[in-house]
């Protein structure tokens, strides 16, 4: 039944979708109750209720469903849906949730542990997590993870190994992986140097929105030493 509640869901028959969900849900089914929660969350088919969304994330959490984790930790980080702001809860959720296999949850743990956000600061255990989320196909872990081999933190700094991960990530569009691999390339990092590629990174993080890439490819096009 919860492959045809899914069904439902993907071809936006919410209500078909909601009546399988419930009645999963009422059978103790803690995926149906993660996705009552997010039709509730976001109002897909019942009138909107962060109480709701909240009540059934916290009943599935307590099988420790990985997507209830990851979304009540969502809410905890950002102290939205009914709770309070609250960054040490969110690691501890997140941090269950990517030992379940959840990619973007194994990546709000290594940012954490980077920033020491939740918890103490750990480059190391960052870089464990990025790693396993880049793995995963995450494209940001691998822009992140790059940064620490590029910089020496956590892991012994390796500029061929921040290039792989750097080209990696603008192998999946990533803003900041175009920037950053074009900041290899013109500084010859785990790289031959190659202005001409460099620059032509630049423009394509400048087009993905990155504002650092827009400010300088705006300068040089006042100076007329390019046309974009």
């Amino acid at each position: 039944m919860i492959e045809q509640a899914h069904e439902a869901y993907n071809a936006q028959d919410y209500k078909k979708a909601y009546t399988l969900y419930e009645a999963l849900s009422n059978r103790g089914d803690a995926t149906a109750m993660t996705s009552l929660a997010f039709m509730y969350q976001n109002g897909f088919g019942v009138e909107k209720s962060d109480e709701k969304a909240l009540e059934y994330y916290l009943k599935a959490s307590e099988q420790k469903q990985p997507y209830a984790l990851f979304n009540l930790a969502i809410l905890y980080s950002n102290g939205v849906g009914g709770v309070e702001h609250d960054q040490f809860k969110a690691h501890e959720l997140f941090l269950e949730a990517a030992e379940r296999e959840v990619p973007p949850a194994m990546y709000e743990v290594a940012l954490m542990l980077e920033r020491g956000l939740g918890c103490l600061q750990n480059y190391s255990e960052s870089a464990f997590w990025y790693e396993e989320a880049a793995k995963r196909g995450h494209a940001q872990a691998f822009n992140n993870l790059g940064a620490l081999y590029k910089e020496g933190h956590g892991v012994n700094k390796d500029y061929k190994r921040a290039f792989v991960c750097f080209e990696r990530a603008a192998q999946k569009e990533l803003a900041e992986g175009f920037y950053n691999l074009g900041l290899m390339y013109d500084q010859g990092m785990g790289v031959e140097e190659d202005h001409d590629l460099a620059l032509d990174l630049c423009r394509k993080a400048a087009y993905a929105g990155h504002e650092k890439a827009k400010t300088i490819i705006a300068g040089l096009q006042e100076d007329g030493k390019i046309v974009f």
